[in-house]
């Protein structure tokens, strides 16, 4: 059995989401696993796993938008807390504990301390869809997913083998990268799905003017979430968080009008929702992830929740509901049992990965190879 480091983001509940699933299949194979995050990561998994809660990291929004000033500032004031905290991490984690591999779903510290302390790195994330496999990108943000590359390959260097997840699948780039359908909590894949006659809306940030759009649809219903606040305005329902009500919502809604995170698109359309994605600006991932879904014909990319933006996704609906029926409805036994092969096969890993470091592997592989996508 193997010794485990298993770090994750702290930003959104994705990762803790689908790092929830995982470490519980590595437990349940007998593996040690020590979990390092921060933020929603660390509150979200520390009652049920052992958790080492550090400094990370953090991306500030404004308007719907990323803040570049306030991302900068927030992250410079904390750079000693995450010195510190990587201190503590190399100490606690890497040295008393004397981990055999590290898994990464996008958090740095432990990345750089694999590499650090000479350790195999697994990848497990939607992000390096954006380093190691082709995707749609419009012609004037070719820059923008430049710079997106390069921010991958800084936040996490070096992986030894990265497993991707996506709900767009195209050729990958080199033969350490596999892809995967996207990983589930168990909920949802235990989830019945039914359409419904209501609409559900699921905002980060308030739009002020939303509500009032949305009551001109006279003949809808939409639940809301995201205003912080409850009630009933005509045909507008507003609800707070609350997250077996939220997926019941998800489960017997028609369609979806929510941003373009990964997990609430991913989960919509397991359950075969079309979806009206409202990118946050300023963020690449949520623009593709819009992008990609616009290709597949599951919805609509919007850049404004306006009454006519609204109106054509209602409008071609019928459409994205049979479109989306062919959506391939998959568990995550395929990701499950491709870490199953390796670490079954740690001894050769280690091997392997010594071996490639010797031969200066990272170069070698960094020219495009096709290879079969899981």
């Amino acid at each position: 059995m193997a010794k485990i480091v298993y770090g994750l983001s702290g930003e959104g509940s994705g990762h803790s989401s689908r790092s929830r699933e995982m470490i519980s299949f590595l437990i349940s194979r007998g593996h040690e696993v020590k979990a390092v995050s921060y933020d929603r990561g660390f509150h979200n998994l520390k009652d049920d796993f052992d958790i080492m809660e550090v400094t990370g990291l953090r991306m500030i929004n404004k308007d719907n938008k990323i803040s570049i000033t306030k991302t900068f500032a927030e992250n410079f004031n904390n750079i000693s807390k995450v010195f510190e905290s990587s201190e503590s991490v190399k100490q606690k984690i890497f040295k008393d504990f004397k981990p055999d591999l590290v898994i990464t779903d996008f958090e740095p510290m432990t990345a750089y301390l694999a590499n650090y302390f000479d350790l195999p790195l697994i990848s497990i994330d939607n992000q390096h869809r954006f380093r190691y496999m082709e995707f749609p990108c419009p012609h004037d943000m070719k820059t923008e997913a430049v710079f997106v590359e390069n921010l991958i390959r800084a936040i996490v260097p070096r992986s030894s083998i990265s497993l991707i997840i996506t709900f767009y699948f195209s050729k990958v780039k080199n033969r350490r990268t596999f892809l995967f359908p996207p990983i589930l909590r168990q909920k949802i894949l235990n989830t019945r799905t039914e359409k419904g006659n209501h609409i559900l809306v699921y905002v980060t940030q308030a739009y002020e003017q939303l509500p009032e759009v949305l009551k001109t649809f006279e003949r809808e219903e939409f639940h809301i979430y995201g205003f912080n606040r409850e009630g009933k305005d005509k045909n507008l329902i507003f609800k707070g968080y609350d997250r077996e009500g939220f997926r019941c919502d998800l489960a017997s809604c028609k369609c979806v009008i929510g941003t373009a995170g990964f997990t609430l698109i991913t989960e919509s359309l397991h359950l075969r929702k079309p979806y009206c994605s409202i990118p946050v600006q300023g963020q690449f991932e949520q623009v593709m992830n819009a992008i990609m879904l616009e290709e597949l014909g599951y919805g609509k990319k919007v850049s404004k929740l306006t009454r006519e933006t609204i109106s054509s996704f209602l409008y071609d609906l019928p459409d994205y509901e049979r479109k989306i029926q062919g959506y391939q409805v998959e568990d995550n036994k395929k990701i499950k049992s491709m870490l199953d092969e390796l670490l079954a096969n740690k001894q050769k890993l280690l091997k392997e990965y010594h071996e490639k470091r010797q031969l200066t592997f990272w170069n070698k592989v960094s020219e495009p190879i096709q290879t079969d996508i899981i």
